[in-house]
């Protein structure tokens, strides 16, 4: 593919050609992927740069070692947002012509790689339309019931559009699927590890709907829409529907997921006021409802991994492999009746493996496990009605004083993390300093965040909510997060320990509630670190974890976990 872009930058003149990771949806993880297809690089987050003469690979500090070994060979690697290609083209003396698809990318995203350092052009040139149509399915968008989400349609719409009227704005394009589904209760299957359907809507101030998606997968949805002022049109019917809506209203796009192309097609008939879609905000705070639902998909999800925990901590290692830990882990979930799919793909890395954060096994760095080494393990599932994303660091022998230290630390932060006085600790920014303060000690740190938000039976990870640098996001009630310090040693080994977390109300007081319930590795603790209060803590969770788990497991996995507490 590097050749064939090369040939596209000769034939139009240009110094270089943008390649996108997202696919026209934006989503974290789609079945396509033209990063994939150029650089080799199977990251969720990343973009590149094919100039005349060099490649550029540009990925966030989770992926910078699984960059280095998939893609190094034909591309030089930068971290962002450390280095972008503004840095790189401030330095030339002419400013070089860099074209760019505009249905893959949006101005905010180009705005920040390049900050007027390039002249852009956007080349509508379906360069990967073949590889793409093969990952292409016929799978129907389906609903979900109002009391398994908790409200209705109609009443999220309204909402919606409160908040719109507030701020003047007559018409919201929402061109995130995930928030499609979430303010109509519906769902799809157009991606592997999330029930995303790939749609866009318009929603005017009228309550009209003009729902936008391939049109033979919404017969399974039409009946339970057909209360809303909705219709359904094809992708390519966008502009013909813009021209038909009152000229006299602006627009809210989201400055996230509005490609180019269809921002440039709304601005020329509309002025565009706003560009944060607010269904964000409206979806990342959980009613009760749907807590419950997931509490329950937790607790399924816990047994699976605390059985698949003590088989593994009670067989003999020797001939296992990252890979076998894969599928082990898989059939445990598989026992539920109300498991679905991955949330995301298996993090199984042994040893060195585990330091590459977002590491995930293939053929060629498959390794068999080794009692001398740490195995970690990041999983989630997607069940009904629910998501989880838990992890694991795992050892099979005595670890050295070292290994215990750097893992007492991290489960230092961790406890820190959930024992946070959110009354006091209002903003994700707040909590991310909590988390690394046992680390930084000592001079070390983790190159990823804290924590992210999770979808509702949605994605894995959603935002405006998390617990990381610079995230000023208010914590409120409702909000789920993931609480997941962790720390790296190259070459070496990894170690995470994460939990998801909700928000409750106790009175006049806001606090963490844990949602994932699995044991923690004590043979990894060295307990004259923990403080009393931090002792507490530890007995208190894995108490719960056997209170909750324990009704699921046989005679002898209950003795084993009940000696954890």
């Amino acid at each position: 593919m590097i050749d064939k872009i090369k040939k596209l930058i000769l034939k139009k003149n240009i110094d270089g050609y943008l390649i996108s990771k997202n696919d026209e949806y934006f989503t974290e993880y789609s079945k396509i992927s033209n990063l994939k297809s150029v650089s080799n690089f199977s990251g969720s987050a990343g973009f590149a740069l094919i100039m005349k003469n060099k490649n550029y690979l540009f990925v966030d500090g989770r992926y910078t070692l699984q960059a280095k070994k998939e893609s190094g060979k034909n591309f030089y690697i930068f971290e962002i947002p450390h280095v972008l290609p503004k840095n790189i083209f401030n330095k030339t003396k002419q400013k070089p012509l860099i074209g760019f698809d505009p249905n893959l990318s949006t101005y905010n995203a180009l705005k920040n790689h390049f900050d007027n350092t390039c002249i852009l052009l956007p080349l509508n040139k379906k360069l990967f339309e073949k590889e793409n149509n093969k990952n292409l399915n016929n799978n129907k968008f389906y609903s979900l019931n109002d009391d398994i989400a908790g409200e209705n349609s109609n009443s999220k719409i309204t909402r919606v559009l409160k908040l719109l009227d507030k701020k003047k704005i007559e018409n919201l394009f929402v061109s995130a699927g995930e928030n499609v589904c979430w303010l109509l209760n519906i769902r799809g299957k157009d991606l592997p590890n999330s029930p995303v359907a790939n749609c866009r809507l318009i929603l005017t101030k009228d309550k009209r709907l003009y729902f936008f998606s391939d049109k033979y997968k919404i017969s399974n949805i039409k009946k339970k829409l057909k209360r809303l002022k909705i219709s359904f049109h094809e992708e390519n019917e966008f502009f013909e529907i813009l021209s038909l809506i009152e000229k006299k209203g602006n627009f809210c796009i989201d400055n996230q997921t509005c490609s180019v192309l269809n921002e440039e097609l709304i601005n020329s008939k509309f002025n565009i006021k706003d560009r944060i879609d607010p269904i964000y905000y409206f979806k990342s705070i959980k009613n009760k409802i749907e807590i419950r639902n997931i509490l329950n998909s937790h607790i399924e999800d816990g047994v699976a991994l605390t059985k698949f925990l003590y088989w593994i901590k009670n067989c003999k290692i020797n001939n296992i492999t990252e890979r076998y830990v894969e599928n082990k882990l898989e059939n445990f979930r598989k026992k539920s009746n109300n498991y679905l799919y991955p949330s995301f793909n298996t993090i199984a890395g042994s040893g060195p493996n585990g330091a590459i954060i977002h590491y995930r096994s293939t053929k060629k760095s498959n390794r068999k496990l080794n009692k001398k080494e740490l195995l970690l393990l990041d999983s989630g599932g997607q069940y009904k009605w629910g998501t989880t994303d838990v992890t694991r660091t795992i050892c099979f022998s005595n670890a050295s004083a070292k290994t215990k230290d750097l893992f007492t630390r991290v489960l230092k932060g961790h406890i820190a993390v959930a024992l946070s006085n959110i009354n006091n600790q209002t903003t994700g920014e707040d909590i991310d300093k909590k988390a690394r303060k046992s680390l930084k000690s000592i001079g070390l740190d983790y190159r990823h965040g804290t924590g992210h938000g999770v979808g509702f039976f949605l994605n894995v990870h959603e935002g405006p909510q998390s617990i990381s640098r610079n995230n000023k996001v208010k914590l409120v009630e409702g909000m789920i997060l993931s609480n997941e310090p962790g720390f790296y040693l190259e070459n070496k080994f990894g170690i995470r320990i994460e939990n998801l977390v909700f928000i409750k109300r106790n009175d006049k007081k806001l606090n963490f509630e844990n949602l994932t319930f699995a044991p923690i590795d004590k043979d990894l603790i060295n307990f004259k670190m923990l403080t009393k209060k931090e002792n507490d803590y530890l007995f208190k969770y894995h108490l719960e974890v056997y209170s909750k788990i324990s009704p699921f497991l046989n005679k002898n996995e209950k003795k084993w976990l009940a000696k954890l507490v």
